[in-house]
């Protein structure tokens, strides 16, 4: 699902239900996982199974990867990536550092959003919009869609910044035919010697998720 929303320069590998699950850790990687429950532990060691299975596809020998500030993943030198999970299903993205400034994925259940929840993650504007396009294609749960894409900005926002970012901070306009920008309402990090504004991504739905992509070029 994701592949098709990366530039090809990205390398991606996905997994679906338990796949990879019994994949050995690093004892740097387990060490993390000494009090957490069967669930967590199968998603995390699956992801990480596709992150391994991305490095291998770039050249790299396989490395531990763990959470560094604001749980953001760390990765081997010269590299960018992104991962996700969800009920099912999880993913990795990694790219070059030479050939992508940063990027952010993530995958989700496709249903709609707990009550509530949406609310707390969406501007006024947004939700304007969603009401617009849930007329227009009934077929999409929106604010699931709007909840996935605020999620990949954040994933390409932090590496660039080292900062958080709320869910109000960025206004996301999605469009009907798979794309969708973000601008920034703070001040955007600064790449190739210009601060951005905004970000571009793609989203795609199908097998019972919805997937959100974004890929920050270097100019």
């Amino acid at each position: 699902m994701i592949e098709d929303l990366l530039p090809q320069a990205v390398v991606t590998v996905e997994a679906y239900g338990h796949e990879g699950a019994d994949t050995p850790l690093f004892p740097e990687e387990a060490a993390l996982l000494t009090r957490a429950v069967a669930k967590r532990r199968r998603e995390f060691a699956a992801v990480r199974s596709c992150a391994r299975r991305a490095m291998e596809k770039l050249g790299v020998p396989p490395q531990p990867v763990l959470p560094g500030e604001h749980g953001a993943p760390g990765w081997p030198a010269g590299l960018a990536g992104s991962m996700t999970h969800c009920e099912g299903y999880c993913a990795a993205a990694l790219v070059r550092a030479a050939d992508l400034a940063s990027l952010g994925i993530d995958a989700e259940t496709h249903g709609p959003l707990p009550e509530g929840v949406l609310t707390s993650v969406a501007l006024p504007s947004e939700e304007k919009r969603l009401r617009r396009l849930a007329d227009r294609c009934p077929g999409v749960h929106w604010d699931r869609l709007l909840f996935s894409a605020k999620e990949s900005v954040y994933k390409a926002w932090f590496p660039l910044t080292g900062q958080w970012l709320d869910f109000m901070e960025a206004d996301i306009e999605l469009t009907a035919d798979g794309g969708f920008r973000a601008t920034l309402l703070v001040p955007g990090p600064l790449v190739g010697g210009r601060r951005l504004d905004h970000f571009d991504g793609r989203w795609t739905a199908g097998r019972g998720l919805v997937a959100t992509a974004v890929a920050v070029p270097h100019d």
